[in-house]
């Protein structure tokens, strides 16, 4: 494999950072050279954060260029609109999470947040594989929160053979970068995801 483009979006607090960690962690125990970029400093306020990761036998640029991305995963609908640039109809899959999370910005000026349909209508002109997981609404039922869905849609991920690496790397990565002590929740919330079939 030459190189593996990643574009995670996701708003503050859902972990967009942490599954960057976690992958680019993954790629390092399988020998690749690795490079991220993220945006730090809206974490805490809801804001945007995007993080690129990319992989391979030799990278030099840590950022996805437009229209490379072979994946983007989306922790939230907006955000893949967001993405969308990186998105190319014959290469990219898009992975979304279906659990829409209305900005404050939309509901006090009466903006329409578009529906998932609409989403996925506009994504068609950059993706031809575009697919809603469940992941939020799946861990509220199974755990009463959606925490992990970000490790939820890796999990989805990896057993639908769209990330080049292995189940046990994975768990490496996320084994340090999660506390140990939730090591355990976060592997049951992977093999959630692997569940799932696209």
């Amino acid at each position: 494999m030459k190189e593996f483009n990643l574009v995670i979006a996701g708003i503050g607090g859902q972990g967009s950072l942490t599954l960057a960690l976690i992958i680019a962690e993954a790629a390092l125990e399988e020998g690749y050279d690795v490079k991220t970029s993220e945006l730090h400093g809206l974490s805490q306020r809801g804001g945007v954060v995007p993080c690129h990761v990319r992989f391979g036998k030799k990278i030099y640029s840590s950022t996805v260029r437009t229209g490379k991305a072979d994946l983007i995963i989306a922790l939230e609908p907006l955000e893949a609109l967001r993405a969308c640039i990186y998105g190319s109809k014959g290469k990219t899959v898009f992975l979304i999470d279906s659990e829409r999370i209305v900005p404050i910005s939309s509901s006090a000026l009466g903006e329409k947040y578009p529906s998932n349909e609409e989403i996925k209508r506009i994504l068609s002109d950059f993706s031809s594989k575009v697919f809603f997981i469940d992941a939020s609404k799946t861990l509220k039922k199974e755990f009463g929160s959606a925490a992990g869905s970000n490790v939820f849609i890796l999990g989805v991920a990896s057993c639908s053979n769209l990330i080049p690496l292995k189940r046990e790397s994975l768990f490496e990565g996320i084994r340090k970068i999660i506390p140990e002590k939730y090591f355990g929740m976060n592997k049951e919330i992977f093999d959630l995801g692997c569940k799932v079939k696209i």
